[in-house]
């Protein structure tokens, strides 16, 4: 199999993290409340045969049992991907070896030219060992090239399979979708938006934050999907999957800690709490918020200070990728923004219920 060695630049990551998210809110946004067609559709079969292809998700998704044609056939892919690994590993230690066979060889003829007794034998002996060196290298020569022509035979099959779906899946399509017609009437999509909290803007801000930074986890699916994908079924282990992805998730934490405090679901002990009334719970709210603005406030602090640390040197990792390391900097600072607000406006109305302006 040929090697990927595509490195992901900088630039791409930084944006997609931007773009991606607010195309796929706009893209929810736009559905909701639309009428679901329901049935198959052509871009999500595309979309299957581009990604999973190989293990024939998208004649699955199609009703087509064919499907499992490409199961065994990938299966040997990531069996001979094994051996070839293999096969290299011992065609460098042949190389080694001949090397290391060839020195001995220049040491006992050196020897011999300078006379040293029972020089001889061991240019004999040397010169005999090169031979097997120079033997077991040509063995591991073949065998490397047997494999990879295999594995390469087996990639051209499995790629003139998929070639072939690529032109009839919008066929298989519309036979599925005709032996499903009828199969169940046109449906309103719900509108599952989280009902906001909170006092007005603030709660709206937060409530984008985080459904901004949910959509991270989508992109963590197909970078960790490529990561898996190109090591194991091209041998090309990236240097930027893991990082970028614990970079993200870090920021994720940070930038949603705010929507979680509005939506009340941080950890927290509340054996005693939900069993409070309203207005005793307010109360509790009231006097513990004393801990939590402590914490917020030095959070925002510290943020402060690594922020500025890491703008004024333009920090990047200490990685292969060198990716820059001040834009998560300045997600600590404003994610512990995000949480001071929110916990002032939940302040705000805790206060209103324990005044009897609020409900």
């Amino acid at each position: 199999m040929p090697s990927i060695t595509f490195v992901l630049p900088h630039w791409l990551y930084w944006s997609g993290l931007v773009i991606l998210p607010l195309l796929a809110m706009f893209l929810v946004r736009r559905q909701r409340g639309r009428p679901s067609r329901g049935g198959l559709s052509h871009p999500i079969a595309y979309m299957l045969w581009l990604c999973s292809g190989f293990v024939g998700i998208h004649r699955f998704y199609v009703k087509s049992w064919w499907g499992v044609i490409y199961i065994p056939l990938f299966f040997l892919i990531l069996m001979g991907n094994l051996q070839v690994k293999e096969a290299t590993n011992q065609l460098s230690e042949a190389k080694n070896n001949v090397l290391i066979a060839d020195f001995e060889v220049e040491r006992a003829q050196a020897a011999v030219t300078n006379e040293v007794a029972g020089a001889e034998p061991k240019l004999a002996q040397a010169k005999q060992g090169l031979t097997s060196a120079q033997q077991a290298l040509a063995e591991a020569n073949r065998t490397s090239a047997r494999w990879s022509r295999i594995t390469g035979q087996l990639a051209i099959a499995l790629a003139v399979l998929l070639l072939i779906d690529a032109l009839l899946l919008p066929r298989l399509v519309r036979q599925c979708a005709a032996r499903e017609a009828g199969a169940g009437a046109d449906t309103a999509v719900a509108d599952d938006e989280v009902p906001r909290h909170g006092t007005g803007w603030i709660g709206a801000v937060n409530g984008f934050a985080g459904e901004f930074v949910a959509y991270w986890a989508v992109i963590a699916v197909y970078v960790y999907y490529y990561e898996v994908l190109a090591r194991y079924v091209f041998n090309s282990p990236t240097n930027w999957a893991h990082e970028s992805m614990f970079l993200m998730f870090g920021m994720q934490y940070m930038l949603a800690g705010a929507y979680t405090y509005r939506e009340d679901s941080h950890v927290r002990v509340d054996v005693l709490y939900n069993y409070l009334p309203g207005r005793l719970k307010a109360l509790v709210d009231v006097i513990t918020s004393l801990f939590f603005f402590i914490f917020a406030v030095a959070l925002l602090w510290t943020g402060w200070v690594f922020m500025a640390d890491s703008i004024a040197v333009w920090e990047v990792s200490f990685t292969e990728w060198a990716i820059q390391y001040w834009p998560v900097k300045i997600t600590m600072v404003l994610g512990a923004l995000l949480l001071i607000m929110q916990g002032l406006a939940k302040l705000l109305n805790d206060m209103a219920i324990l005044t009897g302006k609020q409900a």
